[in-house]
């Protein structure tokens, strides 16, 4: 008996691996089925599919999408608490500071966590989601911290999410920098971003007008917020992220989940192959002042660095008083100071 009990403990890493894995597509948010189990969980965010999935849904982008300012439109599905999301950060920015020029990004809100009604796929209370968002960051080398799930756990994806679409209304660069804010927020600092308290902080730190974001938020975003959801029903959005890129004669190219980012540009390509890509200044305070928070990850994605000198340049910049770091214990973030 103490043999097999030995046994057991040793295998336990191995099934919950194997939970973690009943996720299908490309690195996303997601659930999905399988012959032994139906996984209707959109917390277990699949970190080798990458992917947080919504159940019971099939992509088949329809031809609704059409760019219209510049020769790519890309239609951005996410959530402020997915994971997969996250971890395409580094991807993301450099593909804004690459193909800026003939691309545009629309954000919509997919609708992650209704609430906790459901109880499957290994999930069935929101403890249960702590230890699988340290895996996750892991896996993507991005810094998450799951005690948010212990310490103060949200009932809801749908308050940030319709905080995003008040954001909007004002504007839709300041709505960006309102998303990495509250993610920083519920990865990082444990803050339950479903309460008033912290998307207030959030939006007064990009400078959003509070009285108009309060009246936005319970009034016109709630309509928004419905009308994302109603749409990414119409795409077939399944899981998140999902990326529709489309042409001036409405052809699209999806990526689905968390991709190198060779995927995301080979998208934008096939529809625009003369594009040419952005040379940029890969200086340290170029792409602090254009993104004023990155983690060892992201810093090595936009300025070239190898990743195993990315933390040591970002801790002499720190230092010397440039930079301010917070540390985690999958890993840390370093803001601009401005100076």
């Amino acid at each position: 008996m103490a043999q097999e009990s030995a046994i057991i403990q040793r295998m336990k890493p191995v099934i919950y691996l194997l939970l973690l894995l009943t996720m299908p597509g490309n690195q996303s948010c997601q659930a999905q089925t399988n012959k032994k189990m139906e996984n209707t969980n959109p917390l277990l965010c699949d970190p080798e599919s990458g992917v947080c999935e919504m159940p019971g849904q099939q992509n088949n982008p329809a031809g609704t999408i059409r760019s219209e300012k510049k020769p790519i439109k890309v239609v951005y599905y996410t959530d402020p608490i997915c994971s997969s999301c996250w971890g395409i950060e580094p991807q993301l920015r450099k593909l804004k500071l690459e193909y800026g020029d003939v691309m545009e990004i629309e954000y919509r809100m997919g609708g992650l966590l209704p609430d906790w009604s459901y109880n499957s796929g290994g999930i069935s209370k929101p403890s249960d989601v702590a230890h699988h968002w340290d895996e996750v960051s892991r896996h993507y080398d991005m810094p998450i911290i799951g005690d948010v799930w212990i310490e103060d756990p949200l009932p809801s994806s749908y308050p940030p999410s319709i905080a995003f679409k008040a954001a909007q209304l004002q504007d839709n660069g300041k709505a960006i920098l309102f998303l990495r804010a509250i993610r920083e927020m519920v990865f990082l600092e444990k803050k339950n971003i479903t309460k008033w308290e912290y998307l207030e902080s959030a939006a007064k730190s990009i400078g959003l007008d509070i009285v108009q974001f309060k009246k936005d938020y319970e009034g016109k975003a709630q309509q928004l917020f419905k009308e994302d959801l109603k749409l990414g029903k119409e795409l077939g959005v399944r899981g998140f992220p999902t990326m529709f890129f489309t042409d001036v004669t409405g052809k699209t190219e999806m990526v689905y989940g968390s991709k190198p980012y060779s995927v995301y540009e080979g998208a934008l390509l096939k529809l625009q192959p003369a594009s040419v890509k952005n040379a940029y200044d890969t200086s340290w305070d170029y792409v602090f002042s254009t993104y004023h928070s990155l983690t060892a990850k992201e810093f090595a994605e936009l300025t070239g660095t190898a990743r195993n000198e990315s933390e040591r340049i970002l801790d002499e910049l720190t230092a010397s008083g440039k930079l301010e770091k917070l540390v985690t214990r999958n890993g840390a973030i370093w803001r601009d100071l401005g100076i």
